[in-house]
């Protein structure tokens, strides 16, 4: 079974377009190999991807041929390379020689098992020294169609054949002509878009048991970038139950990322003493701070090159363009905020479209709301906040906080 994988972005790098097709060609295999599905290949040509699925009985499923477009291998294979960044699109293709008669014969072939009675015929012809234009081919192949096929649905106001429809088909047949094949097909399968996953480098997520964050995370895996996730967390009675949900969140993202590692910080003691030694209103936005602190120490173990979190501006006090500008002052990496620009609507949609939401709307213990203030500061002035962090042992607090740290590869 061949699929064709064509991706968008990736073919507009220019020099680096090598780079970045074999980073994909990579992680499909990556992908393949991690589910079970066994292949021939996956290899580079003439601007798409070919995977050759191994037409043989896989771990109790049925054989690769559809059966109907219902072949578990392929439903499966479909679903894992719509999770695999870069691709635009797939299909299940079969494959003719590069000559007019093989190509009629092929597509009248593919269509005896298909349920329509009009169609229509695009072709792609990349390889321009094939002798009939797509033009051409579209008409050819549309009138050995209409010579051989009958209608599927019976009704006595037809004629003995089915008919062609450029504006509304009931099925479009799609041909494509590259250096050294030709493709037909019927269906096409969206995929996420984006880049390849790696080709970004790493950074460092707050992840946290809301919306948000598993948002921001997947939306930067979409950019090429490989997260490690920093969970922050207050060791109280049942912190247990969120870091169960932190886990779940990131069992979804696995989907999307193969190895899936995260640092669950302590911050109780870090909370205690500012609400102990600094003014209440500043609490959230010295929380902030120190979780930043945190996470850069991360960054630079890990080798990582920004930090990524879920803020969405003005969505809450913290989240404020002053305060956002006094956090963020605590480090000289990039802060990567994908969601500054989105409303709560979007990201919920999105959520759910990755699986992240049904999990992230269960309760949790958020170590953010602890002590939280009835009215914080929503305009903390830099000199004002760097006032109150001086009442505090920053050092010793970062410090023990990273030795308690506990990390884990997600399974």
């Amino acid at each position: 079974m061949l699929i064709i994988v064509h991706y968008g972005e990736v073919a507009l790098k220019g020099d680096n377009r090598k780079f970045f097709e074999e980073k994909l060609v990579e992680n499909i295999k990556r992908s393949l190999q991690l589910n079970g599905i066994v292949f021939d290949y996956v290899k580079r040509i003439s601007g798409r991807i070919l995977v050759e699925l191994r037409d043989i009985e896989l771990r109790g499923t049925v054989s690769l041929k559809f059966e109907g477009g219902q072949s578990p291998v392929a439903l499966k294979t479909k679903d894992i390379l719509q999770k695999v960044f870069g691709i635009t699109y797939f299909v299940f293709a079969e494959q003719s020689q590069q000559n007019i008669e093989s190509i009629k014969n092929k597509a009248i072939e593919i269509l005896r098992n298909e349920d329509f009675d009009s169609f229509k015929v695009e072709t792609k012809r990349g390889n321009k020294n094939f002798a009939l234009t797509s033009q051409q081919i579209n008409e050819q192949v549309g009138e050995a169609v209409l010579n051989k096929i009958p209608p599927i649905r019976n009704s006595s106001d037809r004629t003995n054949c089915v008919r062609v429809d450029l504006h509304n088909p009931d099925i479009i047949l799609y041909i494509e002509i590259t250096e050294k094949y030709a493709f037909i097909y019927t269906k096409k399968f969206t995929g996420t878009g984006g880049l390849p996953l790696g080709v970004s480098g790493k950074a460092v997520s707050l992840i946290s048991g809301g919306i948000d964050s598993p948002v921001a995370s997947y939306l930067m895996m979409k950019r090429g970038v490989e997260n490690i996730f920093v969970h922050f967390y207050s060791n109280q009675q049942g912190y247990e139950q969120s870091f169960e949900k932190v886990r779940d969140i990131l069992r979804v993202l696995k989907n999307y990322q193969e190895k899936v590692k995260v640092y669950f910080v302590p911050f109780l003691d870090v909370q205690k003493e500012i609400v102990l030694k600094t003014k209440a209103d500043f609490r959230v936005v010295l929380y902030r701070r120190i979780m930043f602190l945190v996470a850069n120490e991360i960054v630079l173990q890990e080798k990582a090159k920004a930090l990524i979190t879920g803020e969405s501006v003005g969505q809450v006090a913290s989240q404020t363009l002053d305060n956002m500008l006094v956090v963020e002052e605590t480090v000289s990496l990039p802060v990567l905020r994908p969601l500054a620009g989105w409303d709560k609507q979007e990201i919920m949609d999105l959520a759910k479209k990755i699986g992240t939401y049904e999990i992230s709307i269960l309760p949790h213990l958020d170590c953010c709301s602890m002590f939280a203030p009835k009215h914080p500061a929503t305009k903390a002035d830099l000199k004002d906040v760097k006032n109150q962090e001086k009442k505090l042992k920053l050092k010793k607090l970062i410090k023990s906080a990273l030795e308690k740290t506990k990390i884990e590869n997600i399974k």
